[in-house]
């Protein structure tokens, strides 16, 4: 066990190496004093900067102050997304948003869990990724190794724990198809 070590009371086995706790330490520290300034219109472009700087791949679009990321390394936004109040990324394994995407009021996006077949609950992790033009409604919780299609939407308060196919819309817990996703061709009102 090189990396990590055995909790002796739990029998749990903590796989973290020391340089990732060390780094989570710091962004707690970052996060907590310079993340969540700033004016929410003002403050995108330094949100923005602080993720890359702790490892982050964001492109330009809009971020509330209140989001959440746990390991801004394992954390890939597309430009043009709009992430909401209250966002959890819990990005123990890595999380790619893709452009255009609307992550709406406290979406969890969760890449760990733990293995319940086992007596340690050892950690269990995969990657969520989100297609572009997708949008996450409201308290929808994405679960580990999940990828949302292109353009899908997942309703309010769903709770999605398989993939979700492009251009559909789901909900429920658990997520089901509600119907295709359709754009209305619509010629843009130029008055």
């Amino acid at each position: 066990m090189s990396e990590g070590h055995l909790y002796q009371d739990s029998g749990y086995y903590n796989r973290h190496s020391l340089r990732n706790k060390l780094g989570r330490m710091l962004w707690a520290v970052v996060y907590g004093l310079l993340f969540r300034l700033g004016v929410r219109w003002f403050g995108n472009t330094w949100r923005r900067k602080l993720l890359c700087l702790f490892g982050a791949e964001v492109g330009a679009g809009s971020m509330h102050p209140s989001v959440k990321v746990w390991a801004p390394w394992n954390l890939k936004i597309g430009a043009g997304c709009a992430i909401s109040a209250a966002v959890d990324c819990y990005c123990v394994a890595p999380i790619t948003v893709g452009g255009h995407v609307t992550l709406s009021r406290e979406v969890f996006l969760c890449t760990a869990s733990h293995d319940i077949t086992s007596p340690h609950m050892e950690l269990v992790t995969a990657p969520i990724v989100i297609g572009d033009n997708a949008w996450v409604c409201a308290r929808a919780f994405i679960g580990p190794g999940v990828t949302i299609g292109e353009g899908a939407v997942v309703a309010a308060c769903a709770v999605v724990t398989k993939d979700v196919e492009p251009w559909t819309v789901v909900g429920g817990n658990p997520a089901q198809f509600i119907k295709r996703r359709e754009l209305a061709d619509r010629a843009p009102d130029r008055s």
